[in-house]
C-alpha cells in the first residue's frame, strides 16, 4: 500500500473557505476557538475542564449505560463508557446521519478520524483521557437523504412512507433491500459477511436507531468508540437552560446573524452554509418533528393545531425535555453541554456552518469546540494503478476536470506540438512594435491596432482548439481509456467517498479494509489522502 497526501486545495473538491480555514487564514481567526493542531489541544483541555461539571458527568454516563443496555459492549467501549466519569477524560465527537447500512463510505473516514485522533491525543497529553464519539443524527427528519446506499453502480432504496425523526423509524420493509442486495453480490467470504452484517443490523432490530447502533458497534466496538443518542430524556434535561434562551431571547439567531454578515464581509466567495431561524427547535412528539414557530402572544408547533402560552411552553421543557428537538444551529451546542468535549470533526460543509456558531456559544457561556476538517481519502485499487501507470497519469492528473486532464495528456503524448503559446507571444512582440510606431504618428489607430492583435490572439486560438480536437481524434482509444478510468475512479465525476458505499470496498479486502484506513487516514495533516493498492 502506497499513501501520498495532497494539497486540499490541488484536489479541487473543497471551498475556499475549508482551504482559508486549513491554511489558518487571519481572516478568519475570530470564528474559532484554536487551530487543530497537537498545541492547540492544551488550552483546549484546560477550558473544557473547568467548565464541564461532575454532574453532567453523572448524567451522561447513566444515560450511556441506559442506551446500551441492549447492546453487545466490547471491553474497549465499555472501558471507555466508565471513563467517562472521570474528571480527565474528555471526548472527540463526529456525527452522522442513520443512512442505510452506513450510506457514503465517508462515514468510515469520520468515524476513523475520531478514533485515531483519540490515539495522537493520548500520546500527546498522558494524563489525560480521549474517548472516540459517534453522534448518530437519529432526530433528523430527511428520510429522503438517508434511506438508500450505493453498490456497484446501482441505488439500494429503502421505499416507505416516512415521517418524523427517522430513528423512530420501524425498519420493517428492510427485508426486500436484503433479498436484492444478497442476490447482487455474490458468495464469497466477504459477501457473506456483509450479509450478515446488514440482516443483523436491520432485520434483526426494531427501529433505526438500534440498526444504526449495531452496525456502528460491530464496524468499531475493537477500537471503543462509543456511540451516543442525543434523543434522551435525561440528557435533554441539561439542554433546557439553553433551550430557553433560545426560544425566548433568540440569543442564536442574533449571534449567528452577525457572524453571517461578517463571513460575507471578509469574502463574498464564501457562502452562507446555514441559516438561523429566531426559534432553532422543533416539537418531537407521536411521529411529528415540526418547527417551533412565534405568533404575537403564542408558540405553534408547524402545521399541527398544537400551541402553547409561554408559561405553558416553559412547563412543557420543564416536563418533558424529550419532546424538543434542536435544529442544524442549535445541535451543536447541545452536543457541548452534554459532553466533555475538546473538538468536533466533520466535512467541509460541517465545518463551514460550525464557523457561524462561535458567538452564539459566548453568548451561552459554553466553549467553543477545535474544529478539524475530516480525513478525505480515494481509494486506488491494484489493477486502476496499473493503468494509471501505463498511460503515465499521476495523482495529481487524476484529480483535473475530465477536459483539463485530456488536453493535458493528449499534448504530452502527441507527435506534433499543440501549444501555440511560442505563436503568441512572437504575435504580442510584433504588435508592441505597432503599438511604438503608432503612438509616434497618429494615436487615433491604437484602438484599430488593439483590435487587430485580439483579432489575430482569438484566431490561434481557434486554431489550437481544432488542432487539437483533431488529435483528440486520432488518439481516441487514448481519450476513451482516460475517460473510462477517471470516471471509474471519481464516479459521477465526484470524490469516491461522496459516492459509493464501503461494501464495495468490503468485497475486495474484507477484514482488512477498517485496519488500513485506520494506517492511512492521520487527522491532523489536514490534507487528502491518496490510497494506492500494490
Amino acid at each position: 500500500m502506497d499513501i501520498d497526501c495532497l494539497p486540499l486545495e490541488k484536489t479541487g473538491y473543497f471551498s475556499k473557505l475549508i482551504c482559508d480555514y486549513i491554511a489558518a487564514d487571519s481572516n478568519l481567526r475570530p470564528l474559532y476557538n484554536r487551530f487543530p493542531d497537537v498545541k492547540g489541544f492544551k488550552g483546549q483541555l484546560e477550558e473544557k475542564g473547568k467548565h464541564f461539571t461532575n454532574a453532567h458527568r453523572d448524567v451522561l454516563h447513566n444515560s450511556m449505560l441506559k442506551q446500551y443496555k441492549n447492546s453487545d459492549v466490547s471491553k474497549k467501549t465499555s472501558a471507555n463508557i466508565e471513563l467517562l466519569k472521570e474528571k480527565n477524560t474528555f471526548t472527540i465527537v463526529t456525527g452522522h446521519q442513520l443512512n442505510l447500512f452506513t450510506g457514503p463510505l465517508y462515514f468510515l473516514y469520520k468515524i476513523i478520524s475520531t478514533i485515531n485522533l483519540t490515539k495522537q491525543l493520548k500520546t500527546a497529553y498522558p494524563d489525560s483521557n480521549f474517548v472516540p464519539i459517534y453522534w448518530m443524527a437519529t432526530e433528523d427528519h430527511d428520510f429522503d437523504e438517508i434511506n438508500y446506499f450505493n453498490f456497484k453502480g446501482l441505488k439500494f432504496q429503502w421505499n416507505k412512507d416516512a415521517s418524523g425523526a427517522v430513528g423512530h423509524l420501524k425498519t420493517k420493509g428492510l427485508g426486500e433491500v436484503f433479498d436484492l442486495f444478497a442476490q447482487t453480490i455474490g458468495d464469497s467470504k466477504n459477501a457473506s459477511q456483509l450479509k450478515g452484517l446488514f440482516e443483523n443490523a436491520y432485520l434483526k432490530h426494531d427501529n433505526l436507531t438500534d440498526a444504526t447502533r449495531y452496525l456502528a458497534n460491530e464496524i468499531f466496538k475493537d477500537y471503543g468508540l462509543v456511540i451516543i443518542d442525543g434523543d434522551d430524556a435525561d440528557l435533554k434535561k441539561l439542554l433546557v437552560p439553553y433551550m430557553k434562551k433560545d426560544i425566548f431571547e433568540q440569543i442564536a439567531f442574533k449571534k449567528v446573524t452577525e457572524t453571517i454578515e461578517e463571513l460575507e464581509q471578509i469574502s463574498s466567495d464564501y457562502p452562507v452554509q446555514v441559516n438561523p431561524r429566531e426559534i432553532n427547535y422543533f416539537y418531537l412528539k407521536d411521529g411529528i418533528r415540526e418547527r417551533i414557530i412565534q405568533s404575537k402572544e403564542k408558540y405553534l408547533v408547524n402545521d399541527t393545531t398544537i400551541s402553547f402560552t409561554k408559561e405553558e411552553l416553559i412547563d412543557e421543557m420543564d416536563a418533558h425535555p424529550e419532546r424538543f428537538s434542536p435544529n442544524v444551529i442549535a445541535r451543536p451546542l447541545y452536543q457541548e453541554v452534554i459532553l466533555p468535549n475538546l473538538c468536533y470533526i466533520g466535512g467541509g460543509g460541517e465545518i463551514a456552518y460550525w464557523l457561524e456558531l462561535k458567538a452564539a456559544f459566548e453568548a451561552m457561556n459554553v466553549p467553543f469546540p477545535i474544529l478539524l476538517v475530516r480525513n478525505s481519502a480515494l481509494i486506488i485499487t491494484e489493477k486502476q494503478a496499473d493503468k494509471l501507470e501505463r498511460m503515465n497519469i499521476s495523482k495529481s492528473d487524476i484529480f483535473l476536470k475530465q477536459n483539463s486532464l485530456i488536453n493535458k495528456k493528449i499534448r504530452e503524448i502527441s507527435n506534433i506540438d499543440i501549444d501555440f503559446s511560442p505563436q503568441k507571444k512572437l504575435l504580442e512582440e510584433q504588435f508592441k512594435n505597432l503599438y511604438a510606431l503608432t503612438e509616434k504618428t497618429d494615436k487615433s489607430f491604437l484602438g484599430a491596432v488593439k483590435a487587430q492583435e485580439v483579432k489575430q490572439k482569438k484566431g490561434l486560438d481557434a486554431l489550437e482548439k481544432r488542432l487539437l480536437q483533431a488529435q483528440k481524434r486520432k488518439l481516441r482509444d487514448q481519450v476513451v481509456r482516460m475517460t473510462e478510468l477517471q470516471n471509474e475512479i471519481f464516479p459521477n465525476q465526484s470524490l469516491q467517498e461522496r459516492q459509493l458505499n464501503f461494501s464495495e470496498f468490503y468485497l475486495e479486502y474484507g477484514e482488512d479494509l477498517v485496519p488500513m484506513l485506520f494506517e492511512a487516514l492521520q487527522p491532523l495533516d489536514l490534507t487528502f489522502t491518496v490510497i494506492t493498492q500494490k
